[in-house]
């Protein structure tokens, strides 16, 4: 297990609700729910971002806009367009509420389109949406229609909450790159309505947002987290896969240092140049998110049996160190993060 596939894997896109409404230009979207991570791209056409306290972002044919919350975000025709926004959240898609009707096909020839100016959404709590907007022979300007993607991703836990931190409020990826793939399979799925749809849309927005994340992180002239970095050193990176995949172990530095063939030093200076931090500390950090995560998921746990999970026999030392690294003991941080929970559900 490397450390990007640890932090990945809690913001998974689950239940996506895909549908299709036509619009004509002028167009705003605006996406109300401010989930902690929503990635936007086109397959054809152009519109604008527009985030909330950030300046304007074109999003053209086969680019990638990634948005942390929890801030909202508009998908418009033009900045500055003379469209009201539609609210697009939990209850765009939903009829009855006065949503858009959605399915999980394309296009649906023959039917309304919902009403005017209104987009197309899904659930913005786990979802995907996907929306197609304006049609050039109704808007006379020229333009073909413009075909936008959104998966908005919930973020469960400490452990992906690590990944945010490491994010702009908005990065943006163009096209050409890996997940150029990705969108052709998207549009291919999303043309026909076939048993199983709903996992597979699922899993290629997961795998789109994984491209995008990769290439952002990347880029020329990038500044990428340390962890990320530092994974592509061939003794530095061999360390942090170690103690990602047993993070329980009685992990020395000189046991990391004989596992990645170097000198206890040599690993020690390496680690702490390139992560941030020595090698101890790191893992004693990692545990503690693990363990925070654990507290939650795990109500019938006691404290001692989340220790020994992580990798301490005394229940004791293991309070300490949460303490130390998160700032409460660990019954009181399940006590909070319960409460918090209950409060959001």
């Amino acid at each position: 297990m490397d450390a990007f596939s640890d932090l990945i894997r809690g913001v998974r896109a689950h239940g996506s609700l895909f549908g299709a409404s036509t619009l004509s230009p002028p167009w705003a979207l605006h996406f109300v729910d401010g989930a902690p991570l929503t990635l936007c791209t086109v397959l054809s056409g152009a519109g604008w971002i527009v985030p909330e306290h950030r300046p304007p972002e074109p999003l053209r044919a086969r680019e990638t806009i990634v948005v942390r919350g929890p801030a909202t975000f508009t998908f418009v025709d033009e900045v500055g367009t003379r469209a009201e926004p539609i609210a697009c959240g939990e209850h765009c898609a939903t009829p009855e509420q006065g949503g858009t009707r959605h399915r999980r096909g394309w296009n649906d020839p023959g039917e309304d389109d919902c009403g005017g100016d209104a987009g197309d959404a899904g659930d913005a709590g786990d979802a995907g949406y996907a929306g197609n907007a304006g049609d050039a022979q109704d808007a006379g300007d020229g333009r073909g229609a413009t075909t936008l993607i959104v998966g908005a991703y919930p973020v469960r836990g400490e452990i992906s909450r690590r990944l945010l931190d490491a994010l702009p409020v908005v990065l943006r990826v163009e096209g050409g790159g890996t997940a150029d793939a990705v969108l052709d399979h998207l549009a291919a799925e999303v043309s026909v309505d076939t048993p199983g749809q709903q996992v597979v849309l699922d899993r290629l927005l997961d795998w789109m947002l994984v491209c995008t994340l990769r290439e952002w992180f990347d880029r020329p002239g990038g500044e990428p987290p340390a962890w990320w970095a530092a994974q592509r050193d061939p003794v530095v990176g061999d360390a942090l896969r170690l103690l990602h995949a047993e993070p329980a172990a009685p992990w020395t530095v000189a046991a990391l240092a004989d596992h990645t063939g170097v000198s206890r030093s040599t690993l020690a200076k390496r680690f702490a140049d390139l992560v941030g931090e020595p090698p101890l500390t790191y893992l004693t950090r990692w545990r503690m998110t693990l363990a925070a995560d654990l507290l939650v998921e795990r109500q019938a746990a006691t404290v001692a049996d989340i220790a020994r999970t992580v990798g301490y026999s005394d229940p004791f030392g293991f309070s300490a160190a949460f303490k130390r690294v998160r700032g409460i003991n660990p019954s009181e941080f399940r006590r909070t993060a319960t409460t918090l929970t209950g409060l959001r559900n």
